[in-house]
């Protein structure tokens, strides 16, 4: 943010809280590393299948370290490298790279890997599945392809009232891993209701980060005036960051940048609250908190737990590396631009 759009800011703010945990998940962690090593040890061009994760910087940065975003993966040509992307993707289209003898690089979160598997499973038991989530988010449409004539996605309890299934007797329910269990709670109960004998998963679908990153958003809205949260308009877990917030109450607003915030909202304002969704890197909210601080004005943390999550890489990263006698660097040694 420019000198002059800084001191535009309203001057009654006096400190600001940031939310704890906040920012990038394991998950999210995890896909960028991939797309980075895979830069530093396929041969180019590197292609990604849709948005590695649901943020414009990201994005951004890794198609300056040269890689090459794509909608579909008929604009990879065949025999390429493609790395898919962190929310997950259909056999269909693992079936499509391997016919293409595309050198396909998974960066699924481990958690959405979970779910696909918990689809199968219900699938080859003859049950019908009810996945709840947003039917045209990424992660939905990929678990939806493992078997799309047994799997209903629904998004709301009125939903889960009029649901119809051939068999009553034999239901089970996933849930979309980027939901908390706020989010889920009605429809579950909904679902239970109409269907008695449904089934679930054996631990909950909810991811860490999701829940983790609700939790410290409620914690924090009660102490601020108004809160911030940074992240995509295509993040559902930064979206929904600002619904928690101004459910208990508070004026919430989802900003990409510092160049997002109107001095309207901070006006009269003593406690702002930051916070950023699970895809959303830590130097954005750096900013932000540069542009709103100002003489006397006290920055503070509010953690309600501590992360320690980190998830394996794929090992077709180290078979790559070996085959072209290059080094896989680790990632503690990566000097990450994000």
């Amino acid at each position: 943010m420019s000198t002059e759009a800084r001191s535009a800011m309203p001057s009654a703010v006096a400190e600001i809280l940031l939310a704890g945990p906040r920012g990038f998940c394991a998950g999210v962690e995890r896909a960028i590393d991939i797309v980075e090593l895979a830069l530093s040890v396929c041969p180019p061009p590197v292609y990604v299948r849709k948005e590695i994760v649901h943020n414009r910087l990201v994005v951004e940065t890794l198609r300056e370290q040269g890689a090459i975003f794509v909608d579909e993966l008929d604009e990879v040509p065949d025999g390429a490298t493609v790395v898919f992307s962190a929310h997950g993707i259909s056999p269909a289209v693992r079936e499509d790279a391997r016919r293409r003898g595309l050198r396909a690089i998974d960066a699924t979160c481990p958690l959405v890997t979970k779910v696909h598997l918990e689809a199968i499973r219900y699938a080859r038991e003859n049950y019908s599945i009810v996945l709840i989530g947003h039917e045209d988010h990424d992660e939905v449409i990929g678990t939806l392809g493992e078997a799309p004539e047994r799997i209903f996605v629904i998004a709301s309890a009125d939903e889960a009232e009029k649901l119809e299934v051939p068999d009553p007797d034999k239901i089970a329910y996933l849930t979309q891993t980027t939901l908390s269990m706020d989010d889920t709670r009605d429809v579950i109960e909904a679902l239970r209701r109409k269907f008695p004998r449904i089934v679930g998963p054996s631990r909950d679908d909810i991811c860490y980060a999701t829940q983790n990153r609700q939790a410290a958003v409620k914690r924090l809205a009660n102490d601020v005036d108004v809160l911030l949260v940074i992240g995509s308009a295509n993040s559902s877990n930064a979206i929904r960051l600002v619904e928690v917030a101004r459910t208990a109450g508070t004026r919430a607003h989802l900003i990409n940048d510092v160049r997002d915030i109107r001095p309207a909202w901070l006006e009269g304002v003593r406690r702002v609250g930051v916070t950023a969704g699970a895809s959303t890197p830590e130097v954005l909210v750096t900013e932000t908190v540069a542009a709103l601080s100002g003489r006397g004005v006290s920055v503070r943390e509010v953690h309600v737990v501590e992360e320690d999550v980190r998830f394996a890489l794929p090992q077709e990263l180290d078979k790559i590396a070996r085959e072209r006698g290059v080094p896989l660097p680790s990632r503690d040694a990566m000097r990450r631009s994000l």
